[in-house]
């Protein structure tokens, strides 16, 4: 399967070698512009699957070199990257179609969970590993799609952010899950309240997954949950 290409445009130069070097090491193939003009050269000259756009370049400006971009492909997936946290920046972004937005300083990982469910909805024809739906952890079986748990003749119907959460654990298996990671995907901000409630889901899940002692979500203290499943 060939890797998806991503047209990274970032003047920062430490912050773009670092993307596209991370990028690269996640599996896919990411060409670096410095400014909004080189950009929109390379757009034309290759195909891209997602376009990752700081907002302040010299040149040409992400909002003006996504505007050119759209004229071309209307579809293609577009995340703005931008220091700024102005309302009107956002709005900005989402009128001219952004599929994403992101305010640095910004977790890589939680940048790279974003792209790929981006990707999964422009792509739906992927077989990739993220789009897993069927999960076995120890003598369970989760249905993602269905939000089912399921052990010998018992099943559990979960909520959807039940659903939600035991997936973000499934898909860091035996690896912590970060705590202020989780609460921005599937909350979208990661106050107190939204925390607490958070702890009474993992509560649930553990109350779910009791009947098989190989299975266990740890506290990571200061960090997040990690979901241990011994011998997986």
């Amino acid at each position: 399967m060939s890797k998806l290409k991503i047209l990274l445009v970032e003047d920062d130069n430490n912050l773009g070698e670092l993307l596209k070097e991370y990028l690269d090491l996640k599996g896919y193939e990411a060409r670096l512009a410095r400014d909004g003009e080189e950009a929109f050269n390379l757009f034309r000259k290759e195909t891209y699957d997602l376009c990752i756009f700081d907002v302040m370049m010299p040149k040409k400006d992400g909002f003006s070199l996504a505007k050119e971009v759209r004229s071309v492909d209307k579809q293609i997936p577009i995340i703005f990257l931008t220091a700024k946290s102005m309302k009107e920046d956002t709005l900005e972004g989402l009128r001219i179609g952004a599929d994403d937005y992101m305010t640095k300083p910004f977790s890589m990982e939680e940048l790279l969970l974003r792209m790929k469910a981006i990707l999964r909805r422009s792509q739906p024809q992927t077989n990739s590993a993220e789009e897993k739906k069927i999960f076995e952890i120890g003598a369970y079986l989760f249905d993602y799609e269905q939000q089912l748990l399921k052990k010998d003749e018992k099943t559990t119907k979960l909520t959807t952010k039940e659903a939600e959460l035991l997936k973000l654990l499934c898909n860091n298996l035996n690896q912590t899950l970060e705590r202020s990671l989780a609460l921005r995907l599937i909350w979208r901000d990661d106050t107190y309240f939204n925390a607490r409630s958070m702890d009474v889901y993992i509560t649930k899940l553990r109350k779910y997954l009791k009947d098989d002692p190989q299975v266990e979500i740890i506290n990571v203290h200061g960090t997040g949950y990690r979901l241990q499943v011994l011998g997986a």
